[in-house]
């Protein structure tokens, strides 16, 4: 029955929509603000794209009335940066827009749900100092609330209707051609910068260690959560930890400037956007989705590094 991918021009969604079609998917639909040839690249003429916006309830309609799709990959969302400078526009986008995909899924009979959600949603510490599964939630961004919302809308579908929502709590994810600026943003655009030959001011301190994950490790994340069996399902959203140790903002400009002698990186803290962070971060127990759908990333730093610089020269030259 195929598969629909909001936010499919994004880097994971365009990533996501890569593997299933390695895999043999060939009804792919993917849904975006901006599904331009410019952003798919050499997947504009392998998918069907569709211009709509999630927090639009007849967009998603007639998105989901038209593929059919036996699940959605709901990655479409407002980063966190624009959503406290908006945060009417982030409840339209990440709260309703996520009741809509729901609701559209239920009301045309989607199988599978897969939804984005992030670490946002914990916020400040809590008990011991590590994020869980089952740690509670307390949202310092309306980003993480929207998303805490949203998750359980998804277990209520869950419970309610029969349908399978499954949800990946992201970490910052690295990845190549992000435009929309977000409190994490830098761990990814320190690397393009620097391939580019461009300086980039980091806003964090050196020691600022924030959880990653590269872009094709959370793109095989959200595929594998989705082929697993149903009944290994337990914790239904899921942390998904990346790359371990977490590098510090230091050790990845260190590890860009090993490959790009002379990259100009600086640091000079932004104290509003250093003092969420440093309320929020905190290691992360990816464990139970090790040992439900066997989760495990491919991606170190330096391969993750590597990876990026390529892609970004790539970018550069005019290659897809």
């Amino acid at each position: 029955m195929g598969v629909l991918i909001t936010g499919g021009a994004g880097f994971i969604g365009a990533e996501v929509a890569r593997m299933l079609l390695g895999d043999g998917e060939d009804a792919i639909t993917v849904f975006s603000r901006n599904p331009t040839r410019d952003r798919l690249g050499a997947l504009a003429d392998k998918v069907r794209a569709v211009s709509g916006d999630v927090g639009n309830y007849t967009h998603v309609l007639a998105a989901v009335e038209d593929a059919r799709p036996d699940t959605i990959y709901h990655l479409g969302a407002m980063f966190s940066t624009p959503s406290e400078a908006d945060h009417s526009g982030s409840i339209q986008t990440n709260a309703m827009g996520t009741y809509h995909v729901l609701e559209a899924a239920r009301l045309f009979g989607v199988r599978q749900v897969i939804f984005a959600s992030s670490i946002a949603t914990f916020g400040t510490r809590t008990g011991d100092g590590v994020m869980r599964d089952d740690s509670l939630q307390r949202p310092t961004l309306i980003y993480g609330a929207c998303k805490v919302f949203a998750e359980h809308m998804g277990l209520w579908y869950r419970r309610k209707f029969g349908l399978d929502f499954r949800g990946l709590r992201y970490p910052s994810v690295v990845g190549p051609g992000v435009r929309t600026p977000g409190i994490t943003q830098y761990t990814s655009w320190m690397i393009e910068t620097a391939a580019r030959g461009e300086p980039f001011t980091v806003w964090v301190r050196e020691d600022t260690r924030c959880p990653v994950l590269y872009y094709r490790d959370a793109a095989k994340a959200a595929v594998q959560l989705a082929g697993a069996p149903h009944d290994d399902i337990a914790a239904v959203n899921y942390l998904v930890d990346g790359i371990v140790p977490t590098p510090s903002a230091g050790e990845i400009a260190a590890a860009v400037r090993a490959r790009i002698p002379g990259a100009d990186i600086a640091f000079e803290t932004d104290e509003e956007r250093q003092t969420i962070l440093d309320a929020a971060l905190m290691p992360m127990d990816d464990s139970r989705a090790r040992e439900e759908w066997g989760w495990a990333p491919a991606y170190d730093l330096d391969g993750a590094v590597d990876d990026l610089i390529e892609q970004a020269r790539a970018r550069q030259g005019g290659r897809p």
